[in-house]
């Protein structure tokens, strides 16, 4: 089933697809948000990732619909892509609320869930291009990684949000930041689903 000569194009539809996701992940990352000017063209360059992202994944449903033989199961090659995609997703939706709310001022914890999102991007690439060349065993370092920055993220969801209903007293703000301690955690879980779904692959596959 798997053909070592060259690259299939249904793993070089998920790699790009993955370099999208990572690349807007960094992006958003590394932005400097110092105004609520900043968080407008931040938000206006994730809704691009984000389209760029749906533009991937609608070439893949092509290339599926149109193909008789695939590598690995088209469902599962459609759930990883789906699973990437809701990471995008959840970032892009994430600094929308940030330019929703005029939020100018993350904190350590957003900029620790940020962190360990960034890292799970980067071990999702990582497994993606394992997948390419078709080395399955290799993955799991990877997807035990992703798990374990998850892990770290639970933790800081948990922990961010008893400090912020033990000291803020301002009821607008306390609905922004748990909103936003939310979404960030919601990308973690995103990032994974996308190793979930890298393991079943695996146990189909090897």
């Amino acid at each position: 089933m798997f053909n070592s000569r060259k690259t299939d194009p249904f793993f070089m539809s998920l790699h790009k697809i993955a370099e999208n996701m990572r690349e807007a992940v960094h992006y958003a990352n590394d932005f400097k948000i110092k105004s609520v000017a900043d968080l407008k063209e931040l938000s206006v360059k994730m809704k691009k990732y984000e389209t760029d992202g749906d533009n991937l994944i609608h070439e893949l449903i092509v290339m599926l619909n149109k193909s008789f033989m695939t590598p690995i199961e088209r469902e599962d090659i459609l759930a990883l892509a789906i699973k990437m995609d809701d990471v995008l997703d959840g970032v892009e939706q994430c600094i929308a609320h940030f330019e929703m709310f005029s939020f100018t001022e993350p904190d350590d914890s957003m900029r620790t869930f940020m962190k360990y999102i960034t890292k799970s991007a980067d071990e999702i690439v990582s497994a993606i291009d394992l997948l390419n060349k078709k080395d399955l065993p290799s993955m799991r370092k990877h997807i035990i990684q992703i798990k374990d920055y998850e892990r770290e993220c639970d933790e800081v969801s948990r922990s961010s949000i008893k400090q912020l209903f033990l000291n803020e007293k301002d009821p607008i703000r306390l609905i922004k930041f748990k909103d936003l301690y939310d979404q960030l955690e919601d990308i973690a879980d995103h990032c994974q689903d996308v190793a979930n779904t890298l393991e079943t692959i695996i146990m189909r596959n090897a």
